[in-house]
């Protein structure tokens, strides 16, 4: 197992190592007072293989795939578009069920708030006038019949 496991690493090794060598381009000639990190530079963005360099990226392009002009393929084009706008008008109708829901739980909160002052108000109101209108002596008056 361990000889297999050799061979693949070393096999992987080789393989990485001539594709390095492949893919750098040739030594160009210096001449004397060159700057050698410019050279090593150059060197190393050649060479995309060797780990440890990160080679120059293109920028990444938008694919566009070209309209087809097979009928079931424009049907599922049709229906997925639809059934896009349909979940978005679902999505926003859902947003002002929740809005109107949530001003009417706030008006009826407001409403059961006031009828609560209103009746403790109009009790207190009774209260004062039954207090008012009875004089002040005792309800028993000893008297038996």
């Amino acid at each position: 197992m361990t000889h297999v496991r050799n061979l693949l690493l070393g096999t992987a090794f080789a393989a990485i190592t001539t594709t390095a060598f492949a893919q750098t381009q040739p030594a160009q000639p210096t001449a004397p007072g060159a700057d050698v990190s410019a050279q090593m530079s150059t060197q190393m963005q050649a060479a995309p293989g060797v780990p440890g360099v990160q080679p120059e990226r293109p920028a990444p392009q938008e694919l566009v795939a070209p309209a087809s002009n097979d009928p079931l393929v424009q049907k599922r084009n049709a229906n997925a578009q639809a059934n896009a706008e349909y979940r978005a008008s679902k999505k926003a109708s859902k947003e002002e069920l929740r809005a109107a829901n949530k001003d009417a739980k706030t008006q009826y909160k407001e409403q059961v708030r006031n009828a609560k002052i209103n009746r403790k108000a109009d009790k207190a109101a009774a209260t004062a006038e039954l207090n008012a209108a009875e004089p002040r002596t005792p309800k028993d008056t000893g008297l038996q019949h």
